[in-house]
C-alpha cells in the first residue's frame, strides 16, 4: 500500500493519497482545490488517481473534490448521511452515495464507512484495512474534522458561520454519541486527522501531523470526560470566532466552484482601481502611506487566516504587491474558494495613489492616563476573557466592518491586539470606515502589560 499525506500550512489543512501497488490505483482523500502536488506524487509512484473522497462539506477550505473528478476522471464518493440538507450537489452522475457500514475498495485497499457526526450532520469517517498487505485488521482512521491529534471537531460552526440556529447543541450531542464508535476499536489504529494546529476547526488541535487511537485514549480531553452534558459544555465553550468566509465554503463546497485555472492578471496603474483593494505590503511599509479604503493584509503565512475575514466574495479584486507572486496568489484565493483577482498593482509603484497614512504609538506613551483613553481591544474573545484593559472595548478585527464601534469619526482612538499584527490590519479597515483619529499600539497588550507593570 502506499500512503502519502499532503499539509497545506497556510490553511493548516491535511489530505491523504493512498494507492494499491499492485493494481496502481490510488484514492484522493479530502482533496484541496489545486490539485498539482497530487499529480506529481501520482506520477512519480506510478500511480492513477481513480477515486476521490471527502469526509464532510468543508467550511473552511475550498475543496477540490469536482476538480479531481474533471481532471483525472476519478470516481466520486461522498457522504449521503446527514439529510436532505447535507446532500452534495452538482456531483457526476456516477458518484457513489455513502452511509454507514459502506465500503470504498482501491485496488486491495478497504475503506469502510463509519457515520461520525458531530462537526457536521454528514459526516464521515473510512477506516483503511491492507488486504493487499496480507492484513485482516485495520490500520487506521481518516477521520476528517471528528478526531484530531488532542481536540475534536467543533459542533457551532452551522449556527456561528451558517447562521443556523440551534445546531450547535445537537451537533455537540452528536459528537458524544460518535465518540462511542470508537470504542472497539484498537489502540494501534492511526488517526489521520483533517487537520493540524492553526485551523479554527477545533480549540486545540496538536501540531504532531498524526496520532493513534491509543494515544488520543489517553490525552485528548475528549476521551477523558463521560458524562454527557459535562462533554456538551466543554465541548460548546471558548471555541474560536470562525472567519466570516466559513459560510461562502459551506455553500459552495455543497454546490460546487468552476474549475480552477490560472490565469492572466493585469499589472499596472490604472486610473481607477477594480472592486476591493487590499495592500498586500508589510505593516511597517504601508502605515507610512496607503490608499485609503485599501486593507492591509501582508503576504505571509497567516495571509489566508487574515483575509477570509474581509473578502467580498460578489466582487473583484485589486491587490498592491510584487508582480511575481500573480500564480501563486491565485492559488492561494482559490483554495478559499476567490477566482476574481484581476489587477496587481506593483509595490513599487503605489505612490502615486497613495492619500492617507496613520500613527503608532509605544506601549509606554500610551499608559500614560490610559484610563481617560477611548481604547479598542481587537482580540479574540479567549485572549479578552484571559486579561484585558478595563475601559477597552472590545471587538474582534474581523468584525469591525459588521459591528457598531461606540465612538466618533473623529475621536482619537487607540487600538491594539495581542502583539500588533491584528491591530494594524484593524487599522487599515478603522481607516476605511472613515475613522480620522486612530493610532496603534505597537507590540499591543503584551507591550501594554510590560509598561504597566
Amino acid at each position: 500500500m502506499f500512503f502519502e499525506q499532503f499539509y497545506d500550512q497556510n490553511l493548516a489543512q491535511t489530505s491523504y493519497m493512498v494507492g494499491c501497488q499492485k493494481t496502481n490505483e490510488a484514492i484522493i482523500i479530502d482533496p484541496a482545490r489545486i490539485l498539482d502536488d497530487y499529480e506529481a506524487v501520482a506520477s512519480r509512484e506510478g500511480l492513477t488517481i481513480t477515486h476521490v473522497a471527502e469526509t464532510h462539506i468543508h467550511a473552511d477550505f475550498a475543496s477540490g473534490l469536482r476538480d479531481v473528478a474533471k481532471r483525472f476522471d476519478a470516481k466520486v464518493f461522498v457522504s449521503d448521511e446527514g439529510g436532505d440538507d447535507w446532500t452534495y450537489e452538482n456531483v457526476p452522475a456516477n458518484t457513489t452515495f455513502l452511509t454507514e457500514g459502506d465500503s470504498i475498495h482501491v485496488g486491495n485497499v478497504e475503506l469502510k464507512v463509519i457515520h461520525t457526526p458531530g462537526h457536521t450532520p454528514e459526516s464521515i469517517s473510512f477506516l483503511l484495512t491492507d488486504h493487499g498487505g496480507e492484513s485482516s485488521v485495520p490500520m487506521g482512521i481518516f477521520t476528517g474534522d471528528f478526531v484530531f491529534v488532542g481536540d475534536i471537531g467543533r459542533p457551532d460552526l452551522l449556527e456561528e458561520a451558517a447562521h443556523m440556529a440551534g445546531t450547535t447543541e445537537i451537533g455537540a450531542n452528536d459528537m458524544f454519541a460518535s465518540l462511542q464508535k470508537l470504542a472497539d476499536l484498537p489502540d494501534f489504529i492511526q488517526v489521520w486527522p483533517g487537520h493540524g494546529a492553526g485551523s479554527a476547526c477545533g480549540k486545540s488541535l496538536g501540531a504532531v501531523p498524526l496520532s493513534t487511537l491509543g494515544y488520543e485514549r489517553h490525552n485528548n480531553w475528549a476521551f477523558q470526560i463521560t458524562n454527557k452534558d459535562a462533554f456538551v459544555k466543554e465541548l460548546t465553550s471558548d471555541q474560536p470566532e470562525p472567519p466570516l468566509y466559513f459560510a461562502q465554503m459551506k455553500q459552495v463546497n455543497k454546490t460546487g466552484l468552476p474549475r480552477f485555472e490560472v490565469k492572466d492578471i493585469e499589472v499596472g496603474t490604472p486610473t481607477e482601481l477594480v472592486g476591493q483593494v487590499f495592500d498586500l505590503r508589510d505593516r511597517e511599509t504601508f502605515c507610512k502611506g496607503f490608499i485609503k479604503g485599501s486593507i492591509n493584509i501582508p503576504y505571509n503565512s497567516k495571509f489566508l487566516q487574515f483575509i477570509g475575514w474581509f473578502i467580498d466574495y460578489d466582487a473583484p479584486m485589486t491587490v498592491i504587491t510584487d508582480p511575481a507572486h500573480a500564480v501563486q496568489l491565485q492559488k492561494d484565493l482559490a483554495s478559499i474558494g476567490y477566482d476574481d483577482l484581476q489587477l496587481i498593482v506593483p509595490s513599487d509603484q503605489v505612490d502615486s495613489y497613495v492619500n492617507d497614512s496613520y500613527e503608532s504609538v509605544s506601549p509606554e506613551s500610551f499608559v500614560q492616563n490610559y484610563t481617560d483613553k477611548n481604547i479598542l481591544d481587537v482580540r479574540t474573545t479567549a485572549e479578552y476573557n484571559d486579561g484585558h484593559l478595563e475601559n477597552a472595548t472590545h471587538i474582534h478585527y474581523g468584525h469591525l466592518q459588521n459591528s457598531h464601534i461606540p465612538f466618533a469619526k473623529d475621536d482619537n482612538i487607540f487600538v491594539h491586539c495581542q502583539s500588533g499584527v491584528r491591530s494594524a490590519i484593524a487599522m487599515s479597515v478603522l481607516r476605511k470606515l472613515g475613522y480620522t483619529n486612530v493610532f496603534n499600539v505597537s507590540s499591543g497588550y503584551n507591550g501594554i502589560s510590560a509598561a504597566l507593570n
